[in-house]
């Protein structure tokens, strides 16, 4: 039997695939459906998804799946007869990426968790198939042009501040988790009003949907497919386009350029940047906003003290940062860590 994991250094699969000229299309898919046996599951997926040089990050547990990958491009029409063979997922909706160039992943990772969105909801009561009613591109537009229509940001504060819906609400947070509550109070007044949710493809505006349901508000919209499947409407339609800036993507990209508009501004000098790197201080990796002169000037880094330790002899550097983990902050703009850029 093939090996159902990778067992090549993410170093490695990295040149490959910047490398590599053979076109990708990264695309992003979910959804919510009870799996009796996640781990079963993931591994058959893998074991085609493989056969089809996929490559990505796809979560599986008992509520669904949640999936962020690339095929190239002469096998997508292969993936999407696959993943149509599944039956919970026939006729599925799949994004296609709005501004990509094909290097968005260079492994598939295939993991089985507790829940497709860490969500912190623990109440056995609460139903995802009672869920919000979806709106598209043109209906989107129609109801936030109502002045009595709130507007929701179901994602994470870095992700808000560099690209965003006209007169979106955010939910000031580090994590879904604890924007959930937050959200519910902060409408707790408002409960009769329209309100939409959105976020990037749809999935955690569509779980935060039935949650408000579920805290007793009443008209509750979520953007169908997202920024990204809105964009893509606004596009083929030629609708007018109501998001600005960027949209924060969680593959190596880091975003995709909507709007010209540049909303954001440098970390380090406050200049108008939209631009997110992470730290090359291996010791740090801290994802923060960049412009180009302050990357020239720090290096890549996102401080003295990180510029300071990417100039140490390298076997200094790797004892100093012997037994930290820092890759998690690929991902890591918690306001907190931030605090130091300040």
């Amino acid at each position: 039997m093939a090996p159902l994991h990778n067992r090549i250094s993410r170093r490695e699969l990295k040149e490959r695939i910047q490398n590599d000229p053979t076109p990708r299309t990264t695309i992003s898919f979910y959804q919510y459906f009870r799996i009796a046996d996640p781990k079963t599951f993931r591994d058959k997926l893998y074991t085609h998804l493989k056969v089809l040089d996929v490559l990505g990050r796809i979560y599986v547990a008992t509520e669904g799946i949640n999936a962020q990958l690339n095929v190239p491009t002469a096998y997508f029409d292969a993936l999407k007869k696959y993943l149509y063979s599944i039956k919970p997922l026939n006729n599925l909706r799949l994004n296609i990426a709005v501004d990509d160039a094909g290097k968005s992943f260079y492994v598939l990772d295939i993991k089985v968790r507790k829940k497709i969105v860490a969500d912190g909801i623990d109440d056995p009561g609460f139903d995802m198939s009672k869920k919000g009613k979806y709106v598209n591109a043109e209906e989107f537009n129609k109801l936030t042009a109502n002045p009595g229509t709130v507007v929701i940001d179901m994602r994470n504060h870095y992700e808000y501040e560099v690209g965003r819906f006209e007169n979106a609400i955010e939910i000031p947070s580090d994590t879904f988790r604890e924007q959930l509550p937050m959200a519910v109070q902060m409408m707790e007044k408002d409960k009769d009003r329209n309100i939409i949710m959105y976020c990037t493809g749809g999935i955690r505006c569509e779980k935060a949907s039935a949650y408000m349901l579920y805290r007793g508000f009443k008209n509750v919209f979520h953007l169908e497919g997202g920024i990204i499947n809105y964009v893509n409407q606004v596009k083929a339609k030629g609708l007018e386009n109501m998001f600005h800036g960027k949209n924060f993507v969680f593959d190596q990209r880091l975003g995709e350029r909507i709007s010209d508009e540049v909303i954001a501004k440098c970390h380090q000098c406050g200049k108008p940047a939209d631009t997110h790197v992470n730290c090359v201080n291996d010791a740090c990796h801290l994802l923060f906003i960049q412009c180009d002169e302050c990357n020239t000037k720090m290096e890549g880094t996102c401080s003295q003290e990180c510029l300071d330790f990417i100039h140490l002899p390298l076997e200094e550097q790797k004892k100093r940062r012997s037994g930290i983990d820092k890759g998690r902050n690929v991902f890591n703009k918690s306001k907190a860590r931030l605090a130091k850029l300040k």
